[in-house]
């Protein structure tokens, strides 16, 4: 009878990996809400059109980048998926207050596309790369400049050549003014970064 009891009765190990696999806590929910406002906030701030693309230069990556950073690769794509939707349905969340789906077939929409993506990249570098020196802000640096170099940069590019129908050349030149901006941002991102890890090391411990 001893036996049968046993066999019906989860191991303990198994009730503490169910335990710890929840879905998404309010917390995190409220983390991924809260930094789609700030990339929609960082969106307005700035836009200083360049060159002949007419692409303005806004801290839109400083909040993308950030998000992906301090919240990992879940969390982060998602919020900057979320803050894409807001715009998408007609928020003036974009740069310039621009809104709509028409935004995504315009000189932005590489950059925008591009977005998601970098922060799921740079997310995922901070948390299973750079590990415990995420706390230090030269390894948040070289994962944030992998997102925004290997991602952002090449799908902006490729954006601009197909709207403008220009030359890879020329496609390239418009994106040159964007890399003293970044490297400033990218800077910014990782003290930003460090710091909060330092102050809260559990941050990244879930998703």
């Amino acid at each position: 009878m001893q036996d049968e009891a046993r066999d019906h009765t989860a191991p303990p190990t198994e009730i503490v990996s169910t335990v710890e696999r929840p879905g998404f806590a309010p917390t995190d929910l409220a983390l991924i809400a809260a930094f789609a406002a700030l990339i929609s906030a960082c969106a307005y701030i700035g836009a200083i059109p360049t060159g002949g693309s007419g692409v303005p230069i806004t801290l839109q990556t400083f909040g993308v980048m950030l998000s992906g950073c301090l919240l990992g690769p879940v969390r982060g794509f998602l919020a900057v998926a979320l803050y894409l939707g807001l715009g998408a349905i007609g928020l003036p969340v974009f740069a310039e207050h621009s809104a709509g789906l028409g935004v995504f077939s315009g000189p932005t929409a590489g950059y925008l596309v591009a977005f998601p993506l970098a922060a799921l990249l740079a997310g995922f570098l901070v948390k299973y790369v750079a590990g415990r020196r995420r706390t230090r802000a030269w390894a948040v640096f070289l994962c944030s400049i992998a997102g925004s170099a290997l991602v952002i940069h090449p799908l902006g590019i490729t954006g601009m050549k197909l709207h403008f129908d220009v030359s890879w050349h020329e496609a390239f030149n418009y994106d040159t003014p964007f890399w003293v901006g970044d490297l400033l941002k990218t800077t910014l991102v990782a003290i930003v970064a460090a710091e909060v890890h330092r102050a809260f090391p559990a941050l990244l411990r879930r998703r």
